[in-house]
């Protein structure tokens, strides 16, 4: 897989670097803000850089207060979710998923409330919204619990003029290589509270506040989780390729969906980021692997011995079709695609 960057882009990139350069602002500086400014603009929240999209999880986590509670999270989504519940002193509880959008099942969900239960982390896997995360929001809501939103898949995603970030309290994005919005690595807390966006400004930077010209470090908790003027710089011309990239693998996913029947089918008026493009039970003679697999589901890594099925079922039964920007067979006919990818000729 080749990371496409255009030549364009790569000359608004090394400007931005001039300006770097001559602000001798590596870090806390102008660029950092313009990044923040116009991915909030875009997902229509208030936005604060850090290192990456596991720091931001942290960030939020350690400001709700989770230690010693519990904090659902799907077995079926990267460890990093568990992994800063644990960071955080909480208590990660391993919730199954839905086999038609591989995220957190509402009912299972419930099931697991308990009166420890203080926060529910649900993760938009695959690129889009998570099918259930209106009814998730509502209880979350009615319960009086946190609901915070892993948005490392689903750059570009929208549901009925919301994207990650707009159900819960906080959401963190990644712009890991292989994302959507690629920086090689970095990540983005967006929410409403404005108070909780202040913090995380203190909280990446060893809690340090500077009050009348005094510094003061005003977090025990707080570390280095900042991003540099230099990935805030190609975060702002990402920003700039980002509708670029969803036009490329919408089209793409078009015609895959003249292809493929055993696929993820997304509620009417959702709209996917396609960070994957993922099928059921048909083999692939090219393919991306997949999203996650059994290796990578929660409670078997921490050995837990409980009965996730639809996880255990998903992991066995889905892959995912190349949909990455810059797939180089995407202008292929319906036909070519389907020969490559399956070996057979699409039915006229």
């Amino acid at each position: 897989m080749v990371i496409p960057f255009e030549e364009e882009y790569r000359k608004k990139f090394y400007a931005l670097e001039e300006e770097i350069f001559n602000s001798n602002f590596w870090s806390e500086g102008d660029i950092l803000k313009r990044f923040e400014d116009a991915f909030g603009e875009y997902v229509k929240l208030g936005a604060r850089a850090v290192s990456n999209g596991g720091s931001g999880l942290l960030a939020i986590l350690e400001y709700i207060g989770v230690e010693g509670k519990e904090v659902l999270v799907p077995s079926n989504t990267f460890w990093a979710d568990a992994r800063a519940v644990k960071l955080a002193g909480g208590i990660p509880v391993y919730v199954d998923c839905n086999k038609e959008d591989l995220c957190m099942s509402f009912e299972d969900m419930k099931a697991k409330i308990t009166e420890n239960t203080k926060a529910v982390v649900v993760v938009h896997i695959g690129g889009h919204i998570a099918f259930q995360i209106e009814e998730i929001a509502q209880f979350c809501k009615e319960k009086n619990l946190y609901l915070v939103e892993d948005c490392a898949h689903v750059h570009g995603a929208w549901w009925r003029g919301k994207t990650g970030g707009h159900y819960g309290f906080a959401g963190s994005y990644s712009f890991y290589a292989t994302k959507t919005m690629p920086l090689g690595d970095g990540g983005m807390v967006v929410s409403k509270d404005k108070d909780f966006l202040k913090w995380v400004e203190k909280y990446r930077n060893y809690g340090k506040e500077v009050i009348d010209g005094h510094v003061y470090y005003k977090l025990s908790n707080g570390f280095n989780f900042r991003m540099s003027e230099f990935s805030a710089a190609l975060g702002i011309v990402q920003m700039e390729r980002l509708d670029k990239i969803l036009e490329f693998k919408r089209e793409l996913a078009e015609k895959y969906d003249q292809i493929f029947e055993k696929r993820v089918v997304f509620p009417s008026g959702m709209k996917s980021g396609y960070y994957k493009y993922v099928v059921f039970d048909t083999p692939l003679k090219e393919e991306t692997g997949q999203v996650f697999g059994e290796g990578d589901l929660g409670h078997k890594i921490d050995e837990i011995k409980i009965e996730l099925p639809n996880s255990s079922w998903i992991a066995k039964h889905h892959k995912c079709v190349p949909i990455y920007y810059g797939y180089k067979y995407a202008n292929g006919s319906i036909e070519e695609l389907a020969h490559r990818l399956l070996g057979e000729k699409k039915d006229e």
